[in-house]
């Protein structure tokens, strides 16, 4: 593919613009500017970032994938995280403000000590850097290349990590956010303009629904030998990847941690669910669309649903290239350019989150304990040199992804073994007063034990776990739980100042109903977070 001279200046003009936008606003004059923004983020600038942030290769290119792979599945990650998001704003996020604290695992020290933040710091950087940084490169690369094939993916990577971690190593948390509320802009209109082309390629709504009215292309509910999401783990399994994904993970936390206040917080993490319901249009549909208009040049390809190692080994379709090639294939000039800004704009937007969330956890969680007089300017030089080894690590691991069916599998699967008892943990430690430190620790340690089996049997030893990682979830979380709850028992009563801080209470609910007495209807989170329920079961209901 040849790029003509008006794409090629969208892009340019999009690098340069992003680069010099996200600068102008970085905030590096001290630690609370460099790592949260200093704290002054309204919500429409916390939400637009957290879609931003949370666009990744997980959504475009993998959630279009899997929409190629199996229809319409892959959405049942998006409407349950949105349940999962109002659930989050009702009962967590104020604890979270409310603290003043900079990262997720110095919560569990304020409720639990020091290990098990420790603990939740490590497994937390070592997923920004092979989950997140990484995947998030590799799809980059994946999208120039098919631009330039001869370039090599390796130098490609180098470049991408180059642009994307330029505004973040020297602005921070602030030039991340604002170059986020941009990219998510055009994300939505990309995406958005490229849906309308899809949908008209196919022959319109109606031809499309007809197309794939047969099986369960287009049924969120899947039977139980499902490969996406078997119905048991829509309801088990997604929503512990679910809540440690906006709820626990820093990536996601920091950009909340930066609103100006308990109620923008809420609000931003309303708006990111509310444009969450889009994604089965704009990013899962155009997958499932080209799978009608022989994107990989592949006579009678089965109407029938078949695993990305199986499209890969026997007939030669990359899955994670399907939104690309929609991008060659139905495009006009000009837009191409607007779309590839597009793609581009998940890169730059997960990865600098990504680079910031790594960075505030190595500075605050590891770096300050072991010199905790290092001055702020001290802090916010820590950060950028973490920004720039977890760059470099990413930037050699990426290339080893391409091994794996699907950027989905890569992510969701690991993700499915490490999340569940940090999940168990939090909730453990936000709703049961008993949970002590000797709990949550060896919770945490006994769920990390079970995933690292697991793991080793699967991918070193090629042992085949006939259990579905959906499904292995809620065993991990539970066996972690139980482990909490018995050491918790046979053990010493938890500290009381860190229990009445730290856990939820009838009495907070009671607070929070007196202090909405009066307000709008449409200024009220727990009237908006009802709306978005509803939209969530309304859509469910459509498609099941």
């Amino acid at each position: 593919m040849e790029l003509h001279f008006i794409d090629i200046v969208i892009l340019v003009v999009f690098f340069v613009g992003i680069i010099w936008y996200a600068l102008k606003n970085g905030k590096s004059s001290d630690s609370t500017s460099y790592f949260l923004a200093g704290r002054n983020m309204s919500w429409p600038v916390v939400g637009l970032s957290l879609f931003a942030a949370s666009v990744s290769s997980s959504t475009l290119m993998g959630h279009s994938g899997e929409g190629f792979i199996s229809g319409i599945a892959v959405f049942n990650y998006n409407w349950i995280s949105v349940l999962v998001m109002v659930f989050f704003a009702l009962f967590f996020l104020p604890f979270y403000i409310k603290s003043g604290i900079f990262t997720m695992p110095e919560f569990l020290e304020k409720r639990f000590d020091k290990r098990s933040r420790t603990y939740f710091s490590f497994i937390t950087i070592f997923g920004n850097v092979f989950l997140d940084a990484a995947a998030t490169l590799y799809t980059g690369a994946l999208i120039i290349k098919m631009i330039f094939p001869e370039a090599e993916l390796f130098w490609i990577i180098v470049i991408m990590a180059a642009v994307a971690g330029s505004y973040t190593i020297i602005g921070g948390l602030s030039s991340a956010i604002r170059a986020d509320v941009v990219q998510s802009i055009i994300l939505i209109v990309g995406s958005t303009v490229l849906y309308f082309f899809a949908i008209h390629e196919i022959g319109g709504w109606d031809e499309f629904t007809s197309r794939f009215s047969e099986g369960v292309w287009l049924k969120l509910t899947r039977p139980m030998g499902d490969p996406t999401v078997p119905w048991p783990g829509m309801f088990l399994g997604i929503p512990i990847l679910g809540f440690y994904f906006w709820a626990n993970n820093q990536v996601m936390v920091q950009r909340v941690l930066s609103a100006k206040s308990i109620d923008h917080g809420r609000k931003g993490v309303l708006l990111v669910g509310f444009l969450y319901l889009f994604t089965l249009f704009i990013f899962i549909m155009p997958g499932l669309i080209g799978r009608g208009l022989n994107l990989f040049g592949v006579e009678n390809l089965p109407h029938e649903l078949i695993s990305g190692s199986t499209l890969k080994s026997a007939y030669g379709i990359n899955t994670d290239q399907v939104y690309p090639r929609l991008i060659v294939r139905l495009l006009p000039v000009g837009f191409i350019g607007l779309i590839l800004a597009t793609m581009i704009s998940a890169l730059t937007s997960t990865l600098s989150a990504t680079l910031s969330s790594a960075s505030t956890l190595f500075t605050m969680d590891f770096y300050q304990r072991f010199n905790p007089k290092a001055s702020s300017k001290k802090l916010v030089r820590v950060g950028q040199i973490t920004s720039l080894v977890v760059l470099i690590i990413a930037i050699l691991w990426a290339p080893f992804i391409q091994k794996f069916d699907s950027l989905v599998a890569y992510y969701q699967e690991i993700v499915s073994y490490l999340a569940p008892p940090i999940v168990g943990t939090f909730f453990l430690g936000l709703f049961w007063k008993r949970s002590n430190e000797s709990g949550a620790f060896w919770g945490l340690i006994s769920g990390l034990f079970i995933a690292f089996l697991l793991m080793a049997a699967k991918y070193l030893i090629g042992i085949t776990i006939p259990v579905h990682f959906l499904l292995m979830a809620p065993v991990i979380m539970v066996l972690s739980m139980l482990v909490n709850v018995l050491v918790s028992l046979k053990t010493h009563l938890p500290d009381p100042e860190k229990v009445n801080n730290n856990t939820w209470s009838t009495k907070i609910w009671k607070e929070e109903s007196e202090e909405l007495r009066g307000v709008v209807w449409y200024k009220n989170f727990r009237v908006l977070s009802l709306l978005l329920v509803l939209a969530c079961f309304a859509i469910y209901l459509l498609f099941i």
